[in-house]
This record gives C-alpha cells, structure tokens and sequence, in this order.
C-alpha cells in the first residue's frame, strides 16, 4: 500500500500521554502521533499545534529526533489562550499538528568540530533538541559546552536534566541567572560573563544560540572578539509565526518569512538585515 502524504495545510491527530510542570509558567508535555509514524522532525523546528475550539499556535521541538518513536515533546510557556486551554488538556486527549516546519541546525557541519551551545531564557527548549541529539551521537562530535542564562532561579527549567548533565562528563555546561535569590550558590550576571569561562578554539567551534533578541547582539559581538566567524554562527529567530507556511506575514522579516527561510538562519545570511538582529 503507498504511504499516506500528509497536507502541510491540515491538522493531524496527536495524543497528549503526559505532562508534568517544569516552572511556575512552564510545562513540558509528551505527545503521540495518532498514525504511530515518527515525527521525523530535525533539531531546531517547530510544529504547529491546534485545540479543538481554540485555536492554533507554534511550538519549537524540544525533543531530539528518534527514529524508533513516535513520541516528541513540547515545552510551553503559558501565556496566551491556546497555551491556557493546552495547560488544562487532561492526558488522553486529542490535539491537532501540522508540520515539522522550518529550517534546522546542520547537525551534519557539526561532526567531527566544537559546538557552543547558547541558550537565553526560554531558548533551552528548542537547544534542548539539538543538544540531546548530539548527545545520542556524542561519539560523532567535539567538545560540547553549553550556555544557559535565566532571569531568575525560579525561572529555570529542566533542572534535575540540566544539573545531571553538567555532572555527566559529556559536556561542560555553565549557567547564570540575573537576579539570585537567598539560595542561589552559582553564576550571577548576563550570559556573556560566562563565555570568558569557556576558552574555545575559534577555528574550529560552531556557535548555535537562541534566546531574547538584546542578548543576540552582545553574544555574537563576543564571539566575533574571541575569533569565531561569522559563518560558524547559527541563529534561531523564534518571531510570531500562525500559519507555518509562509502566507499570513506575521513573521516577515524584509523579504524573507521566519517559519519558512527560518526559524535557524546562519548569521552571515542575515547579517545585513537590520530588523533581523
């Protein structure tokens, strides 16, 4: 029988399996394809995901691509109507999706080299997929050091993840967060006061960071100082996408759309573009 084509246009059915809270704001939740088929995403896309009577909205990946499952996972921050009535799905229900969408970091430039992985806020979610698909192929790639810079402790999510990776040995990983509270014993200050503390061969490091807009600016100056080329820098600019193809304009920038020249752009295809950065 010839396998069935999915229409980028028309939602699919996905069931929600769990759900389990990772901030105040913040929870991540599993999803299954109905059709059993894989994702067959790439780290650092999106889907869009619907709720029956809501609306529709777009979601980086946070998991690593597995061929072997159908299983992919969401983190979301709740703020706005779609993301309020997903908060309230009980497991077992159905939602909608369309896609994977969008560009993806070239996992392929990275074997054999140094990746510097830069994660602002809520960017985590999406470095998540890419970090934990090299740590599944960890034979394949250099040195990994990740970035991570939050708010506040109590922004933080991942933790239990984040604090056993770092003590794992596969991977140097360093975090900060703004504004400490009492308990706090780690970093304290903007993300780029870590990259001091990471000495890295500039001509042999990739660079892949996602994160607020003002933190891309002061980032990629700093690697440009530390020696690190342009085209060895990867962006991911998460703007406003609704329709994932490319026919609303919610995320023009100039004359390219986010959800489909993007979400991940090298930074030497953008550069040029001042509303980009």
């Amino acid at each position: 029988m010839k396998s069935r084509t999915f229409s980028p246009y028309v939602p699919r059915p996905a069931t929600l399996i769990s759900k389990s809270p990772l901030s105040d704001l913040v929870t991540l939740y599993e999803f299954t394809q109905d059709s059993g088929k894989n994702l067959a995403h790439k780290p650092g896309q999106f889907i869009m995901l619907s709720i029956y009577g809501v609306g529709e909205a777009p979601f980086s990946i946070s998991s690593a691509p597995i061929k072997e499952s159908n299983v992919f996972e969401l983190a979301v921050r709740k703020i706005g109507a779609v993301t309020k009535a997903l908060s309230e799905l009980p497991v077992g229900a159905k939602v909608g999706i369309r896609g994977p969408f969008g560009t993806s970091f070239p996992v392929h430039e990275f074997v054999g080299k140094d990746t510097l992985l830069v994660a602002g806020g809520l960017g985590y979610i999406p470095i998540r997929s890419l970090l934990h698909y090299q740590l599944r192929h960890r034979q394949e790639f250099g040195r990994i050091a990740v970035l991570i810079g939050t708010r506040s402790p109590r922004d933080r999510i991942f933790i239990d993840q984040i604090e056993a990776l770092a003590k794992s040995g596969d991977v140097e990983l360093l975090e900060t967060v703004d504004v400490p509270d009492a308990d706090w014993k780690g970093n304290v200050g903007v993300i780029t006061t870590l990259l001091p503390k990471v000495g890295v061969d500039p001509h042999n490091t990739y660079v892949a960071m996602i994160g607020p807009p003002i933190m891309y600016k002061f980032v990629l100056r700093q690697c440009r100082d530390m020696g690190i080329a342009s085209d060895r820098i990867w962006v991911s600019l998460e703007r406003r996408m609704k329709c994932g193809v490319g026919k609303c304009g919610h995320c023009q920038i100039n004359s390219l759309n986010t959800c489909m020249d993007g979400p991940v752009f090298r930074y030497t295809d953008i550069e040029s573009l001042e509303e980009a950065i």
